[in-house]
């Protein structure tokens, strides 16, 4: 070990021990008062069995002091301030009798008052970031021991017995042990029913089949309260408008039953109060006689009339002004129906579908009864719509840096317009914009800001499905059904081949529930146009030097292929290929029917892997693709941390474009491909899967789980895919133990400057914990690479051949810090490289386990 390493190893040793001593020499029982305890830990004991149960541990009232690997750092924190911290400043600014007068000489009487002050917010930044001591409060532990019973009740074991028992020890903490004999569960035996509404009644016979209630089943108090919930929602979806929850009630009988439950529900007609008398009349089944739509509504016209009016397949449509929105655009999102029964369901889709036209700000949705029915069973609906300001505008700005970029200025805006044709549509037209300053520009660096990027986009929203035939009975209107035209142009300049990016997009999109999305791209087309492929080799080093190394070995030094320095003598140790012209024409002659004799086979086959990938990423592209996604995700909201959500993609391009190709009779071209405008369409399959899953263990303890395949085949008119749809492997969002483009493929070792390939696996584990205050922390475990299949990629290391092949998934881990600003989270992740297949057999695991060789990666929000 050199003097150097050694230094640092003994500072690590330093670092841990100081910090290890600090940590364990805090009294975590500082402000824990006499006669009184630290909670330490709890023990529930089930039939003097120890268990670990969290369901359990989540009905006790308190709980021991949050820790992180075994310390309760919050609690030390709180332990590091005062009690009373404004009076402890003044106590010492005054104990000895010049020291305020010596220190207000020197500071101003101000200045002392305001360091006071910062004190004092110092002090209570500690306790806010800090977590108080938990003392045993056995008044609490009566509650835990009440809400332990509960819990088992409501879970079937009725003769339940509870008891703890509080262990102290000398260092003022102490252990509470729950003690639990849940004796003999109970189990439902039948279910009567006594429903006074025969209009009730009949539904509920009608759908027994869904019920949360089963003969044989272990009681369950969430069964009961789902079936109540299950019945008000068929009431109130078959056209009962006035039942409410309050009308089920259920009782329960288990006297002599042999642990039995019989159950009996109960459904009373609805009471209403006439005067001083009350009388109860049976349900019934409401229907819709109007719906009224306000297309304009506010607070100021609410007692004003109408002055504009229409009608519209039963929908009456008013406006206080002019009416500006189509009849079809607002009662395609109306999903309450003349003539139809009542229906909750219907206004909540109404609500949903309103929101989505983005048109309108949340609606307001009435019901009452209509005053020209005598038998009281129509319902007038009014749905009153404010819209939102026609144009709205959006501005961005933003600073970066990466690898490529040392250093970077972003700026953009969008400008929105609703109702453009009077259907509800949107209309967003954007642009953005950026300067930088990069080592690699054509310019060589001359000028600081010397690369420049700027693109437009245009997308045109319809609430509805845009197609020749009626999509109704296949995507009816409740599925909030909408059509996008996207275009798209990005220019780049002074880096890299310059490209010209245009796209056009042409989707359907509609959810048949919350919970699922599906969306068809009809028509997904992409051009891309290389404008400046001769500083090819400029900007893949790694590529040139692979190439400048073979010439070297095989070329004479005075070629016409190399340059040399000015200094006399050739040199071939001083010998480069000139760029472009040397570089592609050592290339040519090499791939040529005559190559230089002197060429192995070896060098062969990797001038020509260098050849494949030049032509693959300096080719112009024309995607012509449609695709098709279906997305699952049953999270609620931002705050639900249990979830699962699936996503499915499948892609097709070229086809189209292949068979005009066919029909018309083009002719091929040398490469014995179809092209169109004077470029090689691509033509490939393309799937996706991607699988998300969160269990939440409580206490902002989250396990987080990401599973991602993915492969595109190319066939027809192509033999690779291009490189707007291919995978990359690394990065903040992916396996974090390498930078972006810089995993595989396969074992290759990320040799080149963007790294590439058609077929991807990724696994990703995390545990997420809070801290403090609104820092958490992360323990991630990342596994996946990107491998070659069935293209023209021949080296044996970047393809997946074989089964085998899997073991070269790479394996990064490490942890990472979050911090919470409530509107996003910024995020540093620190991976390590854990198993890395490109290294020698002996040479693959935890070699790159250090500081110096660790990735830092910064994110904004979580990787999934």
């Amino acid at each position: 070990m050199n003097e150097y390493r050694l230094k640092h190893f003994l500072t690590k040793i330093l670092l841990i021990t100081l910090t290890s001593i600090f940590l364990f020499s805090c009294n975590a029982v500082k402000r824990v008062p006499e006669s009184e305890y630290l909670l330490k830990k709890n023990q529930i004991y089930v039939d003097s069995a120890k268990t670990k149960d969290p369901k359990l541990y989540n009905q006790l009232y308190q709980k021991p002091n949050i820790k992180l690997l075994g310390i309760p750092i919050r609690l030390h924190i709180y332990n590091l301030a005062s009690v009373n911290q404004d009076s402890l400043y003044q106590d010492w600014l005054t104990r000895k009798p010049k020291r305020e007068k010596r220190i207000t000489k020197f500071l101003s009487k101000k200045q002392v008052d305001r360091l006071g002050v910062g004190l004092s917010r110092i002090n209570e930044w500690l306790k806010s970031t800090g977590e108080p001591p938990s003392i045993i409060d056995e008044s609490k532990v009566k509650r835990s021991i009440k809400r332990l019973q509960a819990y088992y009740w409501n879970n079937g074991w009725f003769n339940i017995e509870a008891d703890y028992k509080i262990n102290t020890e000398d260092n003022k903490t102490a252990t509470v042990d729950y003690y639990v004999k849940p004796h003999q569960p109970y189990f439902i035996d039948s279910l009567k029913t006594r429903i006074e509404s025969k209009v009730a009644d009949s539904i509920y016979k009608l759908n027994t089949e869904k019920s949360t209630i089963v003969s044989g089943k272990q009681y369950k108090t969430l069964d009961i309260e789902a079936e109540r919930e299950r019945l008000t929602s068929l009431y109130r979806n078959s056209g009962l408008y006035h039942f409410e929850k309050e009308f089920i009630k259920f009782d329960a009988d288990t006297i002599n039953t042999g642990h039995k439950v019989n159950l009996n529900l109960l459904i009373k007609n609805r009471s209403i109060t006439y005067g001083d008398s009350t009388a109860r009349i049976p349900f019934k089944v409401h229907k819709i006689s109007k719906v009224n739509i306000f297309t304009d509504y506010s607070y100021q016209n609410r007692n004003q009339k109408p002055k504009d009016s229409t009608f519209y397949k039963g929908y009456n449509i008013y406006g206080y002004d002019k009416i500006k929105y189509t009849r079809k655009a607002i009662t395609n999102s109306v999903l309450i129906t003349p003539g139809e029964i009542f229906r909750d369901k219907d206004r909540t889709n109404t609500y949903n579908q309103i929101n989505n036209l983005r048109t309108f700000k949340y609606p307001n949705i009435n019901y009452e009864i209509d005053p020209n029915d005598p038998s009281g069973e129509n319902l007038i609906a009014s749905i009153l719509l404010t819209p939102r300001k026609k144009y709205s505008t959006n501005i961005d700005f933003d600073v970066s840096t990466s690898n490529i970029q040392a250093f970077g200025i972003g700026f953009g805006g969008s400008l929105l317009i609703r109702n453009v044709f009077g259907g509800a549509e949107i209309l967003e037209i954007s642009a953005r914009g950026s300067i930088g300053s990069s080592s690699d520009a054509v310019d060589g660096g001359q000028k600081f800001f010397n690369i420049s990027e700027v693109g437009a986009d245009v997308k045109l929203s319809f609430p509805k499905i845009l197609f020749p035939l009626r999509t109704n009975k296949i995507i009816p209107k409740h599925m909030s059904p909408t059509t996008n035209l996207i275009f798209g142009m990005n220019v780049q300049q002074n880096i890299g081949l310059d490209k010209q990016n245009a796209t056009g997009v042409f989707n359907y999109r509609w959810k048949p529930s919350n919970i699922l999305t599906n969306q068809f791209d009809l028509v997904n087309i992409q051009y891309v146009r290389n404008l400046n492929t001769s500083n090819y080799f400029n900007i893949y080093n790694t590529s040139f030097n692979r190439l400048n190394n073979i010439a070297t070995r095989v070329l004479d030094v005075d070629s016409p292929f190399f340059s040399q320095p000015d200094t006399g003598t050739p040199n071939i140790d001083n010998a480069v290929l000139q760029i472009p012209s040397g570089a592609n024409g050592f290339i040519a002659q090499s791939l040529s029917a005559t190559p230089d004799p002197d060429l192995t086979p070896d060098q062969l086959q990797e001038i020509r892997n260098i050849n494949e990938r030049k032509v693959r990423l300096t080719e112009d592209n024309l995607i012509f693709a449609s695709s098709y996604t279906y997305t699952k995700n049953n999270r609620e909201n931002l705050y639900d941390e249990s979830y699962s959500r699936f996503r499915a993609k499948v892609e097709l391009a070229g086809n189209v474009l292949s068979a005009i190709s066919n029909i018309s009779g083009l002719k091929e071209n040398s490469n014995k491909r179809f092209e169109v405008f004077g470029v090689e369409f691509s033509q490939y399959a393309k799937t996706e899967l991607d699988y998300i899953k969160h269990w939440d263990l409580g206490r902002k303890n989250v396990v987080a789980f990401r599973a991602f395949g993915g492969i595109a085949l190319p066939y027809g008119n192509s033999n690779s895919v291009p490189f707007a749809r291919s995978f990359f492997g690394g990065g903040p969002n992916d396996n974090r133990a390498w930078l972006v483009y810089d995993l595989g493929p396969g074992s290759t070792g990320g040799r080149d400057e963007f790294n590439e390939a058609n077929m991807k696996i990724a696994l990703n584990a995390e545990y997420r914990y809070k801290i403090l205050g609104s820092l958490h922390g992360a323990l991630f475990i990342d596994a996946g690479n990107i491998w070659n299949v069935l293209d023209n990629v021949e080296e044996e290391d970047a393809t997946f051949s074989k089964l085998d092949d899997i073991r070269e998934m790479t394996v990064g881990s490490g942890f990472g810090f979050r911090y919470d600003f409530n509107f996003f989270v910024l995020r540093l992740d620190i991976g390590f490289k854990t198993f890395n297949p490109a290294r020698d057999q002996d040479k693959r695991w935890f070699k790159g386990y250090n500081f110096s060789e660790a990735v830092y990666n910064f994110g904004i929000n979580y990787p999934f």
